[in-house]
This record gives C-alpha cells, sequence and structure tokens, in this order.
C-alpha cells in the first residue's frame, strides 16, 4: 500500500473516531486527546493507541470495544486492536483548542 493510500486510510480512522463521543463529556474521544496514535499495518489491520480521562473511568469497558467495532466498519479495514495505557496520563491539556471551546475552558 502506498504511503498516500496509508495516510487516506488513517484519515478515514480519524473521522471514525471523531463519531465516537465520551458519555460524561459532549466532545469526541479524539479532540479530547485521548487518541495518542493510530497505525496501519500493511495487511490493513489497525491498532489504536489510547488513553481514558481515568482509569476508574465509567465506559473502561465498552469505549475501546466501540473504537474497535466502529473502526472495523470501514471496508479497508481488516482487524482493529485498541491498547489502553495511561502513560502519559491524560490532562485537559491534551485537549484540542476545538474540545476547550466547547467545554467553556477557553
Amino acid at each position: 500500500m502506498t504511503e498516500d493510500k496509508l495516510e487516506e486510510l488513517g484519515d478515514k480512522i480519524v473521522r471514525v473516531l471523531k463519531t465516537i463521543f465520551d458519555p460524561e463529556i459532549p466532545v469526541d474521544i479524539y479532540e479530547l486527546g485521548l487518541i495518542y496514535d493510530v497505525f496501519v499495518s500493511e495487511e490493513n489491520d489497525a491498532k489504536i493507541l489510547m488513553t481514558l480521562t481515568s482509569p476508574n473511568c465509567p465506559v473502561a469497558e465498552t469505549l475501546p470495544v466501540e473504537v474497535e467495532e466502529k473502526v472495523k466498519t470501514l471496508k479497508e479495514i481488516n482487524n482493529c486492536e485498541v491498547e489502553i495505557t495511561f502513560d502519559p496520563t491524560w490532562t485537559q491539556d491534551m485537549m484540542s483548542e476545538e474540545a476547550k471551546l466547547e467545554l467553556g475552558l477557553l
């Protein structure tokens, strides 16, 4: 797969991620800064490295599954694996300007 195609696929994945919202905060998980990295292999398998707002997040069990399921809906993606990390720990500084504005933090 060419680099352009991989980048295009990465953009599609980001668009999907922007449709997933943290249930406690009316902002999508991408703009919240919960997505640390998106990898796509030559075999069209996606791996998402993400965090949660806290280790005790009420959606700790369901949010990664939702991310995997939604990313797998892309016809180009064969499989998706989500890895949760708390390193670095999420802070409000990781939110996009758009998210901060939405939440009245600017």
